[in-house]
C-alpha cells in the first residue's frame, strides 16, 4: 500500500512541479486514463503527450489528497485540486480517483471523479426545494 501511495503522490506532484518524473514508470503500456469531465486517453505515451500539452496551457496550483483506501488491486483517493490556465479561467473542487493496479504497481486504469465545493441546502427555506439557477458544473 505504501508503494502505491507513494506512486500517486509523485504522480500529483509532477502536475504541481510540471515536470514529467516517470510517466514510464507508473502507468502500463497499455494504461486508460477518463478525465471527469470526459476525456479518455488510452495508452501511457498519449498520457504522457496529454501531460506535457496541458502544462503548456496552464498550471495545477494544488492536488492535495485528503486520504487513500485499499482493496486488492485498486485504490480510491479523495483530493482536493485547484488550477489556473493560460486564459485566467481558476477551477477548483473535490474529487476522487479510482485506480486499477497491475501485479507490478503500474497504474492500468484511472477514472477520475469530480465535485463541485460550492455546496448548498435546497430546503433551507422549506420544504420546497430552492436550487440555484446557474449552469452545472462540468464534472
Amino acid at each position: 500500500m505504501r508503494e502505491r501511495e507513494r506512486i500517486i503522490r509523485l504522480w500529483f506532484d509532477m502536475w504541481l512541479q510540471q515536470k514529467d518524473m516517470g510517466i514510464e514508470n507508473i502507468f502500463a503500456e497499455n494504461a486508460v486514463y477518463v478525465e471527469s469531465w470526459g476525456p479518455k486517453y488510452e495508452t501511457q505515451a498519449t498520457i504522457k503527450h496529454w501531460f506535457e500539452e496541458w502544462n503548456f496551457r496552464g498550471k495545477v496550483l494544488a492536488w492535495d489528497i485528503k486520504q487513500y483506501f485499499h482493496k486488492e488491486n485498486q485504490t480510491i483517493v479523495e483530493w482536493y485540486f485547484k488550477n489556473k490556465m493560460n486564459g485566467g479561467a481558476v477551477e477548483e473542487f473535490d474529487g476522487m480517483t479510482l485506480i486499477g493496479w497491475t501485479p507490478t504497481n503500474k497504474i492500468k486504469f484511472l477514472k477520475e471523479f469530480g465535485c463541485n465545493k460550492n455546496n448548498y441546502n435546497p430546503y433551507q427555506e422549506g420544504d420546497i426545494p430552492q436550487f440555484r439557477d446557474e449552469k452545472a458544473a462540468w464534472f
